[in-house]
């Protein structure tokens, strides 16, 4: 007998994720989400309130967002390459406030309804704490330093961001800590900072290797970077060069007990990722490829991931570099483009593996009995396991 405080759906197959997909199964939540029983329609007398002629998800996760930047849509060029792109966001990123706040509230209710359930957001500013304090989606703040490499500007931009840091909460279950922006804009003075207020259950994010001028100027101090600095009015760059890829100045630095989320890895190799998780066990990846195309129509090499069996996750970046924030459409571009990785990959960068980076994982990530993930439904002809998610969209189920 059904009880009025609970809620049952069914699909034609649901993928829990941390076990085998259930074909015409059922899943039973109670009034606060939190999931009772999952399994064969055959096996359950509970009223169905809704079948989905699909399948059936745990919420998604956002794990690269610059939600601060909402306000940019549509403001920037496409394929300009980075350091353009950088340039077009810090001169058209300060509008008048109300805007940005209003487009906060937009995205952050477009994600909501696109079946995101937990972002990892980049913040400069405080702009939007308000928004995710009432917000149903959970968020880990990530409060993003950098001091283009100036030793001078080191203890300003620390001051600075602690204010920000402080005025971001930890409330709705929400999280934080102190990140630096990337190799090339972050000094060692600054990187110690941050690695002095790393705990080992903090998650730390860094942009990573996202063009080639990167690693030129990480591995040479040499390339497009110094003309970067120099339109900045910044033409002594406290690096030594260090005679490797970019990233290898990020594994000196920070901590390896730390959970540690490279973002974008455009340009990273096989080599590199090896040498990541060399350093750490505890290494996560954020592919952001719809930022990608529009920023470098560029796209990084999935098969040097999957080679190495790295914790993949799937970011949006910004409405300043993307069309919409959604983990499905992002899902679709890898699929289009990369028609070798099957679907339960991808379901699993997209939820659990994003969980975890997160550490949101004992909640969500997954549909297990005593979890709240949230349940995003998807239409379309599964037709025993065969199906084509190309022309679909995802969308909150349980709300």
């Amino acid at each position: 007998m059904q009880s009025n405080l609970t809620r049952c759906f069914s699909a034609d197959c649901i993928f829990p994720i941390d076990q085998p997909p259930i074909e015409d199964g059922y899943i039973l939540l109670d009034q606060t989400g939190k999931i009772l029983e999952l399994g064969r329609l055959v096996d359950t007398s509970h009223t169905i309130e809704r079948h989905v002629q699909g399948i059936i998800l745990p919420g998604l996760v956002n794990t690269h967002c610059h939600l601060e930047l909402s306000h940019l849509k549509g403001r920037v060029e496409t394929g300009t390459g980075l350091l353009s792109f950088l340039k077009k966001v810090v001169a058209f990123r300060d509008t008048d406030p109300e805007e940005i706040q209003q487009k906060i509230v937009q995205a952050d209710a477009e994600m909501f309804t696109n079946g995101i359930v937990a972002v990892g957001d980049i913040s400069n500013s405080v702009d939007t704490v308000l928004c995710k304090e009432k917000s149903p989606i959970k968020y880990y703040t990530f409060i993003e330093m950098f001091d283009f490499m100036q030793r001078s500007m080191t203890q300003g931009t620390i001051e600075q961001y602690e204010k920000v840091y402080a005025a971001h909460s930890q409330n709705n279950k929400n999280r934080k800590s102190r990140v630096p922006h990337s190799p090339y804009t972050v000094s060692t003075a600054l990187m110690q900072f941050i690695g002095d207020h790393i705990d080992p259950k903090d998650t730390i994010s860094i942009h990573n290797q996202e063009t080639p001028a990167e690693n030129e100027f990480l591995e040479k101090k040499k390339g497009d970077f110094l003309s970067f600095f120099s339109h900045f009015g910044f033409e002594n760059i406290d690096l030594e060069p260090i005679g490797k890829p970019s990233i290898h100045y990020s594994l000196q630095q920070l901590n390896p007990k730390a959970k540690t989320l490279f973002v974008h890895n455009t340009m990273t190799t096989k080599a590199d990722i090896e040498d990541a998780h060399s350093w750490s066990d505890n290494v996560f990846w954020a592919t952001c490829p719809s930022a990608n195309l529009y920023i470098e129509n560029r796209l990084p090499d999935y098969s040097s991931f999957i080679d190495t069996r790295a914790v993949m996750t799937i970011g949006t970046d910004s409405l300043s570099s993307n069309w919409q924030l959604s983990i499905w459409e992002e899902m679709k571009v890898i699929k289009k483009y990369n028609s070798y990785i099957d679907h339960d990959t991808l379901f699993t960068w997209a939820t659990l593996n994003g969980a975890k980076a997160l550490s949101f994982d004992n909640e969500l990530g997954s549909l297990q009995v005593g979890k709240k993930p949230g349940l995003v439904a998807v239409e379309l002809d599964y037709n025993n396991g065969d199906f084509n998610i190309e022309h679909t969209n995802a969308y909150r189920l349980d709300i």
